[in-house]
């Protein structure tokens, strides 16, 4: 935990050097690219000793694994081996060397890696196989039309911005970046025709910065204070189950699973503002003309501690991975997309059985939530004094689901998970069935291809806000893929 910390503080001054000393205006992609590749290998190696080789061996084969299969069916291949090479990895890791321990747990990096492999593999496989009018808006503007090369693939994937906590990017926004392209903003005039404008200088990401940096800060002094007084593991304490009431021991099993929460606040917005620091993350301006710098941003803390179902925290709770789950499976789902997104999100976050249990018990919390709100939401949204009581009730409602869902991700093993839901008598479990049998859940129907795309749960409102349709512009010189692709960046910024 140390070195990772340490590595990720280097990171840091690292991305103000990059941006300072190697912007796009001053060298080439080709340096930029070596520059963040071997950067990002030194600090794997650092952080995880030889471990790091894996990094360059599952990215190597599904590179060479791309380049001889063709883009027909690339996509497959290297989804199972990327996922499969995954799992090796993590199986060996925990039931070899150190289980319920995270030393050396190089498999963390490998899970971001993956999901660049895959997410890249599809969109190639979209871009360079599939016809255009099959593709859904998101996936036409993701689409990447040329082979990249390794040198490319290997930045995509290792560069020292996201190697150690990532987030997930889109492989044309990294390429964007690297490239240096100005931001294009394409406008509509008053007549009804479209003006593109170029703006010359890039926004300065420092306030981004210091405030990401200071939302780091107080996510690691509340970790190191209070979250090791609030352990999970008391809920499921002899003594305690015995003496506490209900409400007490609901109360304790709210309060310990936000007091985890700190560690991924840290995490991840420190490696947000790794990348922002290199002038990576913009994402246009807001209404107000006020930059913004949350193109890969991975989570909304107000939003999370605030929300009001199932679906909100989930929208706002480790974004980029929602994104990937939504573009490699739940798009492309023929039958129960969501328990099919559901079991890839346990597999790939590895082989303890606590995950399964809390994915498993995820599909019928979500499943319940869904048919709550479709049946009974709309008779408190009317007046503002009841949608007011609805809002407070389903924010305990969803505090306790959530708690209730996550602990076994906690505590990992079987039997402390299955001690913790049998004192609890496996009510929420009880309660999502009889809610899936007293209540009709309308099915999800997939449209035209031409015109829809079907959108999980968790991401339906960052696609209203632009998130999903964020894209950068094509690696080729295609005149009209430009043009269409600055037309899908504008269309988001818009929204």
């Amino acid at each position: 935990q140390v070195n990772f910390v340490v590595c990720q503080l280097f990171a840091l001054l690292a991305a103000v050097w990059f941006r300072t000393y190697l912007h796009s205006s001053k060298t080439s992609p080709f340096i930029r690219h070596v520059v963040a590749t071997l950067l990002g290998l030194y600090l794997a190696l650092f952080c995880f000793g030889w471990y790091a080789l894996h990094f360059v061996i599952q990215s190597g084969i599904s590179y060479y694994i791309m380049i001889i299969i063709g883009v027909e069916n690339m996509h497959k291949y290297c989804f199972v081996f990327a996922l499969g090479y995954l799992t090796v990895c993590q199986i060996t890791r925990v039931y070899i060397f150190d289980y319920g321990q995270y030393s050396a747990d190089f498999s963390g990096p490998m899970m971001i890696i993956t999901q660049k492999i895959t997410s890249l593999a599809f969109e190639i496989h979209d871009g360079m196989f599939r016809k255009n009018e099959d593709l859904t808006p998101s996936q036409r503007c993701l689409a990447v039309r040329r082979m990249p090369s390794l040198l490319e693939y290997l930045s995509y994937n290792c560069n020292f911005m996201g190697i150690l906590a990532g987030p997930l990017c889109s492989y044309k926004d990294y390429i964007t970046f690297i490239e240096g392209r100005s931001y294009q903003l394409q406008q509509s005039e008053a007549n009804g025709k479209e003006d593109t404008k170029y703006e010359q200088t890039d926004p300065s990401p420092n306030i981004a910065v210091a405030q990401k940096l200071l939302i780091c800060g107080l996510s690691l002094l509340f970790h190191m204070t209070i979250t090791k007084t609030l352990p999970v593991e008391y809920n499921i304490d002899d003594n305690f189950r015995a003496t506490a009431s209900w409400p007490v021991r609901f109360f304790y099993l709210y309060v310990s699973l936000m007091a985890a929460r700190p560690k991924y606040y840290f995490a991840w917005t420190l490696a947000d503002a790794i990348n922002n620091a290199a002038g990576f993350g913009f994402r246009g301006y807001d209404k107000n003309g006020v930059t913004r710098w949350d193109l890969i941003s991975n989570l909304r803390i107000q939003q999370i501690e605030f929300s009001t179902s199932f679906k909100m925290f989930l929208d706002n709770w480790n974004i980029q991975t929602a994104l990937w789950l939504k573009r490699v499976c739940y798009e492309r789902a023929t039958f129960s997309p969501t328990i099919q997104t559901f079991i890839l999100s346990a597999i790939w976050h590895g082989v303890y059985p606590g995950y399964y249990l809390t994915f498993l018990t995820g599909v019928l919390m979500t499943l319940a939530a869904r048919a709550i709100r479709n049946n009974i939401r709309h008779y408190f949204v009317e007046s503002p004094a009841v949608k007011l009581c609805y809002d407070i009730v389903t924010w305990m409602a969803t505090q306790a689901a959530i708690s209730y869902t996550v602990v076994p991700f906690v505590l990992l093993s079987v039997k402390p998970s299955f001690t913790f839901y049998s004192s609890c008598y496996f009510c929420l479990h009880i309660a999502s069935i009889l809610v899936l049998l007293v209540f009709p859940l309308k099915r999800t129907q997939k449209g035209s291809k031409k015109h829809e795309s079907v959108q999980p749960l968790w991401s339906r409102k960052l696609e209203e806000e632009g998130l999903l349709q964020k894209n950068s512009y094509s690696t080729t010189n295609n005149s009209f893929s430009q043009k269409q692709e600055i037309t899908c960046r504008y269309q988001a910024l818009k929204q």
